[in-house]
């Protein structure tokens, strides 16, 4: 073994080595490389298995229970559960083990459902069979057997079982097609390159002898990005080394499509596909009603806590008294008197945290889990968010946020696809200075009428007809655009005209189809790509060929594509498109002023814009050319910075000939939704990559600018002129001169008494804004341009940040999250770009758009068009808000009521621990007498109607900033519930002194006591949530009076029988007994009313006095209800007295 060998030894199995980390060896069909070519280093890769469940059969239990003893309330009902059976406490460890047990096992039954399915799934894709190559032979085997190096023959509408290299296809050019909709949502069919010195291995034997090793990257998720090359040993002893990129890359779930069958070699396999490594969870949001649940559960424990110390210290003062301490019915046995005090204060003080643990609802966690999850249901159910042209609804990837839609401060939307409808249609186009525009296209479709070319300008001279033909070859060479003569493309008719079959284009960019269906109609039309060679029939119906020598794609940070063409007399041409601001700066000659002038023009119009450029390169020059770009794709470590280098020398030195005007149409009522949001009291920002100019007049369209608003500019042109330091002080000085320092959250744009402002942004000033002050620097340096930058945005009605990254996108709403207020933020968008703010945001939303379907996959919500974000948030997100609001306020209420009475009691006990209620009463409280009508309550309360909810955005305000939720409200909850439980211990407990309340003269004990409280609690708290009901349906009354019923049968029944397995009963016949006194009826409706008394009086003076903009509302829909049914009832008294 020689030297290099060792070290490339070392250097792949050293921990931390770059080689080792970053790349990896594959030896396609497992064969050794030949002898001194290189080491062969046998690597270990996973099998092809997809795991998509959480679970096995072995590990289910202990790993379900570790999850959900994680979450603090089940964690804490364990310890009291434990602590009850290990000492002796006054209640039955069944009252904590019954419920804690029913809230485990549901979860699990769900959990365990849910991942049941998930196996079901996997072990389908998992025993898929697969065709590989053996020994010349083709070897049938399950999906999960295949192994990397495997060659793999995959056929016409089949997909891919892996992630795999493409060595050859049934095409003689090595070209296949595929869709990747299951991956990204984009149905286009995308083309995809054999390796040239393998293409022709098109046969079982022929590829069985290929010899060759891959060396690539190590598995990473992004689908667009891929880094290797491959060295193929021929006869003689170098290897040939070709590169290998996305091009040649097929990805696990994509499908071949128009090709009969293809030969590729498994390169990553299982959990290491870039599908797989895309569906792994993100990271989980929490809402602000869940935070405040937790607080609130703090405050309720550290509550119990103070009970129980105050009742332990309380007991040993009232035991100082010797006769206290040891009467004759309750003697010490000698090993408690000998016990040291601390030890019995101790087990005394957990016997208490025990008696009252009830005060935390372990049962509210379920129910708010029942309450997310078939709430969830009602957006998926909701027809008005039914799109009949793509044939499908709303839909919840997670149900954890439902109220947060009803908390939303900041909105950040895309523009492109979201708010525009992203189906492109071509306007007109401008070859130095001379405008051409056709008819009618629109995206890709030619209409029946559209014939002729309409000329703007006068007819331009020999020399300008000469730059104009080679303008129309340009936009019909520069592009990734497919031609297909099908008729039938994944079952959807296209190309079809006047009855025959047609061709017709398709890309993954509308943008490029728009552009060469208007070439089309200016004369040169684009035929086909055949062996290389790309074909146009020009207006003489004559067919030009141009050989495609090399394409440089177009990526976000260039904003550029370009393409490198031989003519048939053997010029070569570079072919330019791009953003006007990628192309400008790298002009030489051409009429740049004329055709910035139309940019600017048709960017004002909000027309999509781009520049056309070329230059002639001589042989030696195009050689430099490949020499560059073949070494950079070699690279295998910063390939994409080393092409981006190469790409910036290539593409400058141009010749301008043209720009081209493409428009977007905006959304149907995307502007309606906007308004509606702004009404709500949301801040609406838009986050685009395209120019200033046209998200500007987008902006104008959907009524995000208006006319009256006043527009400053953060841009880079502003900041060449003066420095960021000043322009940012100029911008705050303006917002703040009017009304101070207020910040504008209740105007949002609305009130005419106030200026409206809107900030425009760009990308390049946004990265100095947020660049990190450099160390040591002073106070007015960077560190606190992010602070003004805040103060600015927030006295703008609007923003518009434009010439985004998806990256800075991020950073936005991460600066917006971070800032002092941490306002809610939801972000919505529709492509692969927009990912990255959609995660960051407090909730993402994803639209089903051209775009794919990326951002529908990872957002929290997908809805089909962006209007239907004005029902999810003003009408889903305002119901779901109101009535988890109300579902945790109740149970601290109920619960509160249900345990401050045993508080009460034991200072009538001697603090002896003596439990209040019965142990099935304690058990049963929670689980079925009181859980049924809060859960139906939290599903389909209605306090508004939803068409009044959508006429007037403004009753948002009534709910934002988790209004519901606040201090004081949690606060007056309380004292309610303590108030309630006063009157029922105390009301009860004075009715009972020195009264016999049976007819025969007989006390009643004290769990007839305990019996008579619990009655009255049981009925004042359902009835407290009947009175704050609005929407009555049946279901409501079922369940409501049946909770009820169901009490009285249960104790009926509990104490009417005597029960075989109970070793002794307390409550036989107590509950009978109790009923048989007349008195006893009358102390539970009295005891009800004087409780409901101070709840109903305080919501008459606060609807009279300080009514929200809610109640107005209720109490006017009220009014008209009562108003017309008196109407209705004058109307049949005046016709039956006529009669």
């Amino acid at each position: 073994m020689d030297f290099s060998t060792l070290r490339n030894l070392i250097s792949r199995y050293c921990a931390g080595e770059e080689n080792w980390v970053d790349s990896r060896t594959v030896y396609i069909g497992h064969k050794e490389p030949p002898p001194g070519a290189e080491a062969y280093i046998p690597q270990r890769f996973p099998d092809n298995r997809i795991v998509s469940s959480k679970y096995t059969f072995w590990n289910f239990i202990p790993k379900n229970l570790f999850e959900q003893f994680r979450r603090i309330a089940n964690f804490y009902f364990l310890i009291i559960f434990l602590v009850q059976l290990i000492i002796d406490t006054p209640t039955s460890p069944i009252t904590s083990g019954l419920p804690l047990f029913f809230v485990i096992t549901v979860t699990a039954i769900k959990q365990g459902y849910e991942d049941w399915l998930r196996h079901k799934a996997d072990n389908a894709i998992n025993q898929c069979p697969v065709h590989v190559i053996q020994h010349g032979n083709v070897v049938r085997k399950q999906s999960r057997k295949l192994r990397v190096g495997d060659i793999v023959r995959v056929k016409e509408d089949e997909s891919f079982p892996c992630d795999l290299i493409l060595l050859s296809t049934s095409r003689d050019d090595g070209t296949c097609f595929v869709t990747t909709a299951s991956l990204d949502g984009e149905s286009s069919h995308k083309t995809y390159y054999a390796v040239q010195d393998t293409k022709a291995f098109n046969t079982e034997e022929a590829i069985d002898t290929i010899h060759a090793t891959i060396e690539c990257e190590q598995p990473q998720p992004d689908l667009y990005k891929f880094v290797g090359r491959i060295n193929i040993y021929l006869a003689r002893d170098e290897p040939v080394a070709r590169p290998l990129g996305s091009e040649n890359l097929l990805l696990r779930g994509a499908t071949l499509k128009n090709t009969e069958y293809i030969y590729a070699v498994a390169i990553y396999t299982g959990m290491e596909t870039k599908m797989a490594l895309n569906y792994q969870s993100k990271s989980q949001k929490r809402s602000a009603v869940e935070k405040s649940m937790n607080s609130y559960l703090i405050v309720y424990l550290c509550i119990l806590i103070g009970k129980a110390l105050i009742n332990t210290i309380l007991k040993y003062v009232w035991q100082a008294d010797p006769n206290r301490d040891e009467p004759w019915y309750n003697e010490r046995t000698e090993s408690e008197r000998q016990r040291h005090i601390l030890i019995r204060a101790f087990t005394d003080f957990l016997a208490f945290m025990v008696l009252f643990n009830y005060i935390i609802p372990v049962s509210m966690y379920v129910t708010v889990e029942m309450q997310k999850f078939l709430g969830s249901y009602f957006i998926t159910w909701d027809d008005d968010m039914f799109d009949e042209e793509l044939d499908t609804g709303a839909l919840v990837n997670t149900s954890d946020l439902n109220e947060e839609l009803g908390q939303v401060e900041y909105v950040f939307t895309d523009k492109t696809g979201t708010l525009t409808e992203n189906n492109m249609e071509f306007i007109e186009c401008c070859v130095d200075g001379h405008v051409y525009v056709p008819h009618a296209i629109c995206n890709g479709q030619v209409m029946a009428a559209a014939a002729g070319i309409d000329m703007i300008d006068s007819s331009p001279g020999a020399e300008s007809r000469e730059h104009e033909e080679l303008f129309f070859r340009a936009v019909c060479l520069c592009h990734t655009v497919q031609v297909k003569e099908e008729e039938t493309v994944d079952g959807i008719k296209r190309g079809i005209h006047q009855g025959k079959a047609t061709s017709f284009y398709i890309s993954s960019s509308p943008d490029e189809v728009a552009l060469v269906e208007g070439m089309k109609r200016l004369g040169f039309t684009y035929l086909r790509l055949k062996d290389s060679h790309m074909e146009i029939l020009n207006r003489e119906d004559e067919i030009e060929r141009f050989e495609l020598l090399e394409v440089l794609n177009f990526d976000s940070v260039r904003r550029r594509m370009s393409v490198i063409v031989r003519s048939n007399t053997g010029e070569y041409y570079l072919f330019c498109k791009g953003a006007d601001s990628a192309i400008f700066p790298r002009i030489v000659s051409g009429k740049v002023d004329e055709v910035r002038a139309r940019v600017e023009h048709n960017a004002v119009e909000g027309l999509r814009t781009l520049c056309v450029a070329y230059k002639k390169l001589s042989h030696i020059e195009y050689e430099e050319v490949c020499h560059l770009l073949s070494s950079a794709k070699l690279a295998l470590q910063d390939r994409d910075k080393k092409l981006s280098e190469a790409y910036d020398t290539i593409e400058r030195d141009f010749i301008l000939l043209g720009a081209t005007a493409v428009e977007d149409r905006l959304q149907d009522k995307a502007a309606d939704t906007i308004e509606s949001l702004h009404k709500a009291g949301m801040k609406v920002w838009v986050l685009t990559g395209d120019k200033m100019e046209t998200a500007a007049a987008t902006c104008y369209a959907s009524k995000l600018f208006r006319r009256s608003t006043q527009i400053l500019e953060l841009t880079t042109k502003r900041t060449e002129e003066q420095s960021l330091h000043d322009v940012l002080h100029d911008l705050s000085r303006t917002v703040l001169r009017q009304h101070g320092s207020m910040i504008r959250d209740t105007f949002s744009g609305l009130s005419n008494e106030f200026q409206d402002y809107g900030l425009i942004i760009d990308g390049a000033t946004l990265s100095a804004v947020l660049k990190p002050a450099p160390e040591g620097g002073g106070g007015a340096s960077g560190g606190n341009y992010k602070e003004i930058f805040l103060e600015i945005c927030r006295n703008c009605s609007a923003v518009l940040c434009c010439r985004m990254a998806p990256l800075q996108k991020a950073q936005i709403v991460k600066l917006i999250k971070a800032s002092k207020e941490h306002p809610i933020t939801l972000a919505v968008g529709d492509g692969a770009n927009d990912v990255s703010m959609i995660l960051e945001a407090h909730v993402g939303i994803g639209i089903m758009g051209k775009e794919g379907r990326q951002a529908a996959r990872n957002s929290d919500y997908a809805i089909p068009k962006f209007k239907h974000l004005k029902k999810m948030l003003l009408v889903h997100g305002h119901y779901y808000y109101i009535r988890i609001a109300e579902l945790v306020q109740y149970f601290f209420y109920k619960n509160v009521c249900f345990i401050f009475p045993q508080f009460l009691y034991q200072f009538f006990c001697g603090f002896s621990q003596q439990p209040l209620y019965d142990t099935a009463y304690l058990t049963l409280y929670n689980i079925s007498f009181t859980s049924l009508p809060i859960l139906l309550y939290s599903l389909i309360e209605q306090h508004i109607n939803m068409d009044i909810l959508k006429k007037d955005p403004s009753l948002y305000r009534d709910i934002a900033k988790n209004s519901l939720l606040r201090w004081p409200i949690f606060i007056y909850w309380t004292f309610l519930g303590v108030f309630d439980a006063v009157v029922f211990f105390f009301g009860a407990f004075f009715l009972f002194d020195n009264t016999t309340f049976t007819s025969n003269g007989q006390m009643f004990g004290n769990w007839t006591f305990g019996t008579l409280v619990f009655t009255v609690l049981v009925f004042t708290v359902t009835l407290k949530l009947a009175l704050d009901t609005h929407y009555w349906t049946w279901i409501n009354h079922f369940v409501i009076w049946g909770s009820l019923l169901f009490y009285v049968i249960f104790s009926l029944l509990w104490g009417g029988i005597i029960w075989p397995f109970l070793n002794y009963q307390r409550m036989y016949y107590v509950f009978m007994q109790m009923l048989s006194s007349g008195p006893a009826w009358l102390s539970i409706i009295l005891l009800i009313m004087v409780s409901l008394l101070p709840d109903v009086v305080k919501k008459v003076l606060c609807r009279a006095l300080w009514p929200t903009t809610t109640e107005r509302i209720q109490t006017k829909r009220a009014c008209l209800t009562a108003e017309q049914s008196t109407i209705f009832m004058l109307s049949q008294t005046s016709s039956s007295i006529s009669f």
